[in-house]
Order: C-alpha cells, then sequence, then structure tokens
C-alpha cells in the first residue's frame, strides 16, 4: 500500500488472531468449507483424467470419482446453505449442464450406496443337464460403467466455475467480518480467544 509521499509500506504481520464468533464469521466459514470441496472435487478430476489417460487402474479410478461425487454434493447441503441448484444457472455455462447437474446428485446416492454395490450387480443362475435337473449354481456378475474422460472434465469446468463464484462471495464476507471487528475497540477485541496458527 503507498502512502501520501509515495513510499511502499510493508504489511504489519499480525501480533496475534482472536477468534471471531459472529454471524459473519459463521457465514465466512462455510464458504470456506464449500470451497476447500470445490478445490478437492478439481483435484479428484485432474486425477482422474491422467489415470483414464494412461490407462485407468479401476481402484483408483472409483475411490477418486466417489471422493469427488461426495465433495460436490455437499457443496449443495442445505444445511449450509452455500450452493443451491440457481447458481448452476448463474455460471451460464453451454450445454445441459443443469441435467448433468442433477445426475451428479443421483451418481454420489450410487456411489457412496451404504447398501449397495456400485461397481456390479449380479445373478444366480442354476446349470441344469439335459434331463433337466439342476447340477450347480452360477453366481454372474455384471460390471457397471466407469465413468469417461468427458464426464470427468464436465464436472471440473462445473466445479471451476462455482470455486469463483464461492470466492467472490468469500471476499464480500470477509470486508463482512473486517467491519464487524472495525467497531470493536482494542479490548473487545482482545478479550476474544486466541486462535493457534501452526506451521505445518
Amino acid at each position: 500500500m503507498a502512502d501520501t509521499n509515495g513510499t511502499t509500506e510493508t504489511e504489519e504481520a499480525p501480533a496475534s488472531v482472536r477468534r471471531m464468533d459472529s454471524p459473519e464469521s459463521a457465514e465466512l466459514t462455510r464458504l470456506a468449507a464449500v470451497f476447500e470441496d470445490l478445490q478437492y472435487v478439481l483435484q479428484c478430476c485432474e486425477h482422474l483424467v491422467s489415470n483414464l489417460a494412461k490407462g485407468p487402474d479401476p481402484v483408483v479410478v472409483e475411490a477418486l470419482w466417489t471422493g469427488a461425487l461426495v465433495a460436490y454434493v455437499r457443496c449443495f447441503s442445505g444445511r449450509t446453505e452455500v450452493l443451491t441448484d440457481a447458481d448452476i444457472d448463474e455460471l451460464k455455462m453451454e450445454g445441459q449442464v443443469r441435467e448433468f447437474h442433477g445426475l451428479v446428485k443421483k451418481l454420489r446416492d450410487h456411489y457412496a450406496s451404504r447398501h449397495t454395490n456400485p461397481r456390479e450387480t449380479f445373478t444366480v443362475g442354476v446349470a441344469q443337464n439335459n434331463s433337466g435337473a439342476p447340477t450347480g449354481v452360477a453366481v454372474v456378475s455384471a460390471t457397471q460403467p466407469s465413468p469417461d474422460d468427458t464426464a470427468v472434465r464436465q464436472l471440473g469446468r462445473i466445479a471451476y466455475g462455482l470455486s469463483g463464484l464461492v470466492d467472490a462471495r468469500m471476499q464480500e464476507a470477509q470486508q463482512k467480518v473486517l467491519t464487524a471487528a472495525s467497531a470493536m475497540n482494542p479490548a473487545q477485541l482482545s478479550s476474544l480467544p486466541l486462535v493457534h496458527i501452526g506451521n505445518g
């Protein structure tokens, strides 16, 4: 920041960080959590594109795809009220984005099911001999299709667009927190709990 003499001031390192418990800080906390989830989705998609290109490892693909789906849908949780389906329209992306968004929600339920194997379906059959008598049991599995490059890239594009939207909201929320803190005197600020920031 430049002062009136045209010299450049270095930003002073904070002597301490105090925890703010206010509606403004609660909003910023929710936004930050969703932003981090969207970054995780992007990382999963990047790894998926790479893995699919070099000959996919089905275990890695399922782990990354499931993680991406769970994190993405969590961003639209009604409990946090950070993102809604209407935000998808705000991105103004070409294609059937809203339909794909709905499909991702269904896929999350499928891949994160507590009751059903998302990878394969199974059918039991009974083998018969020429006279029709049963001679054995066969368990036949059918592998479910894995995500393709197009779906992964589409999810990544949406997550990237939403990241920009959430980041802009975070900037506004940060300003609200700073405004609320500026209304407090030094003694009030010093009475707030310390936040210990680790080095890694």
